[in-house]
């Protein structure tokens, strides 16, 4: 983790707006292959591969340290999209209400938080 560069521009050390992203990350890997499961186990199986293979490979220099495939900012703001749409309409569709409209809350808390970033991105200051 020591690695990471972060919104404030500390090594090591997450913002809030890094945490919530990463919450509703988890939330999209947990939810997407729990509502793909019942149709089908692959699906399932490649949305992880998906959700969480694409932002490892796929990464705007000057926001991670180590970039396997540059691409533009705005691919980057795309696959934080991708995460957070799969997060709430999985959770939608497998979770209680009450779960998910916390992971709706989460996702519009980290889409005001991530301001600041997703506008460097697309910029293109990375």
């Amino acid at each position: 983790m020591s690695d990471m560069v972060y919104e404030a521009g500390t090594k090591g050390r997450a913002d809030v707006a890094s945490a919530l992203r990463f919450a509703t990350e988890l939330c999209a890997w947990v939810a997407a292959p729990w509502a793909l499961a019942s149709w089908s186990v692959a699906a399932a199986v490649a949305s992880v591969v998906l959700l969480i293979g694409l932002p490892t490979v796929f990464a705007t220099p000057g926001d991670k340290n180590q970039v396997i495939v540059p691409v533009p900012g705005a691919v980057t703001v795309g696959l934080v999209l991708l995460q957070l749409v799969a997060a709430v309409a999985a959770s939608w569709a497998v979770w209680p209400t009450w779960a998910a409209a916390a992971v709706t809350v989460l996702a519009v808390a980290c889409l005001w938080t991530e301001r600041p970033r997703r506008r460097r991105l697309l910029r293109g200051t990375g």
